[in-house]
């Protein structure tokens, strides 16, 4: 699946928005993008094509995996990275080459008042250094007509091949993708064994990832925009204002400077843009850690589903579904799912009976099956999320658990009344 094919796919379904006035990169085209879930293509912003909200829910999640809704997570789970890659010499992402680099030319967008510059926030950087390889989505912000600093977070493998070519005094190679087939965009924002995005993205379509290489020799999938460049091994500059998953503003750090030799892109490019802390954003957040809470859970009962949910941010906050087996069930299974994702901070168990996706229903869980001084589970001084703003400077803060299943031995004092159909 490419990406024209995707957002076609995503038209002919009736779940496409268009809008045809010009919008401005500066704050409208956020602004507008923010008051809809569902995919929006602007088709002029500064005389350019941009789409966002492209995965900002479920639907089109389960659109892109070929499954119901309700099965994304047990689908995710069955998949390792061990799909086939190969290595083609044309694209149609050469269709234009531009060696006279102008960042500026690109409909990068502001999104809040605060930010620091306009970002790229839906660019893959793609780097490599001594044979090994690492794809993931990274925040790219303008710092000048061929530099955009990169937020590049310790220890993850960016970070570490940067740190290892810097520490060698070299560059490194990197090319920034934008515009690629969706199973690829949420492949590169998944854990996943380094080096193995592109082969994981293979196992989720069904079918080989092309890459072609990039003349600084990086090797990235077809795309409709492709920036080829170096981190620089010495320059940083300030990054910041930038709003993060929580819809609060992450501070400024110095951060390394990508400077860009060469541009190439389809004709009539589409510019995908990510909203921070939208839909989108969230979801491509949290979602790659759902598979390993079930992972995590199913070791210690039996799981039926995970929701990392909107109101927490898709991040901090979990309800997981269970099948009770014994009556130390929901404690197990909320040690297993903080420690499948440490930066998870509230997590609710809930029964079979309970629809995950229907925050009231959860709600109804914890009102009728939690009695806090037995169902309440309470770690304090524990490691949490740097995204946290109520977490400490040193990175801590209390996690709680709440076991919001029926007590076994009393199930019949919570069963759920249900009219008949007949």
């Amino acid at each position: 699946m490419s990406f024209r094919t995707f957002i076609d796919q995503l038209k002919e379904n009736g779940k496409l928005v268009e809008f045809s006035q010009p919008v401005s990169p500066r704050f409208e085209a956020s602004r507008i993008a923010k008051k809809t879930k569902d995919p929006i293509l602007f088709h002029d912003v500064s005389g350019s094509k941009v789409i966002m909200n492209l995965l900002g829910s479920r639907d089109e999640l389960a659109s892109m995996l070929g499954v119901p809704k309700e099965e994304i997570i047990q689908r995710l789970s069955e998949v390792s990275p061990k799909g086939t890659v190969e290595l083609v010499s044309e694209s149609p992402t050469l269709e234009v080459v531009e060696n006279d680099v102008d960042l500026t030319r690109l409909p990068i967008l502001t999104h809040f008042e605060k930010d620091g510059a306009p970002y790229i926030t839906a660019g893959i950087v793609v780097s490599e250094y001594e044979g090994t390889m690492n794809a993931s989505i990274h925040r790219l912000m303008l710092a000048g007509k061929d530099k955009l600093a990169a937020r590049l977070v310790p220890p993850r493998h960016t970070y570490l091949l940067h740190k290892k070519a810097a520490e060698k005094g070299e560059s490194l190679p990197v090319a920034i993708v934008i515009g690629c087939d969706p199973t690829i965009i949420y492949a590169t924002s998944t854990r996943v064994p380094v080096g193995k995005e592109f082969e994981y993205a293979a196992a989720l379509r069904g079918s080989p990832v092309e890459l072609f290489k990039c003349e600084n020799g990086v090797k990235v999938p077809h795309a409709e925009i492709v920036l080829e460049g170096y981190v620089d091994p010495v320059e940083t500059v300030d990054e910041g204002p930038f709003v993060d998953i929580t819809g609060t503003y992450d501070v400024v750090r110095k951060e390394p400077v990508i400077r860009i030799t060469r541009i190439i892109h389809r004709k009539d490019p589409i510019y995908h843009g990510i909203l921070p802390a939208g839909p989108e954003h969230l979801l491509m957040m949290g979602i790659p850690y759902e598979p390993r809470i079930y992972r995590a859970v199913g070791e210690v009962t039996t799981v039926k589903n995970v929701v990392l949910t909107e109101g927490g941010c898709c991040y901090l906050h979990a309800v997981v579904q269970i099948e009770k087996q014994t009556e130390g069930d929901g404690k197990n299974a909320i040690m297993a799912a903080f420690a499948a994702h440490t930066s998870l901070k509230h997590v609710v168990i809930v029964d079979d009976d309970i629809n995950i996706f229907d925050p009231n229903d959860v709600e109804f869980a914890i009102a009728t099956r939690v009695k806090g001084d037995m169902d309440i589970l309470m770690i304090s001084n524990v490691r949490g999320s740097s995204l946290d703003p109520r977490g400490a400077p040193d990175g801590t803060t209390t996690k709680v658990g709440i076991d919001a299943t029926k007590v076994l031995v009393e199930k019949e004092n919570f069963e759920r009344a249900v009219i008949p159909e007949k």
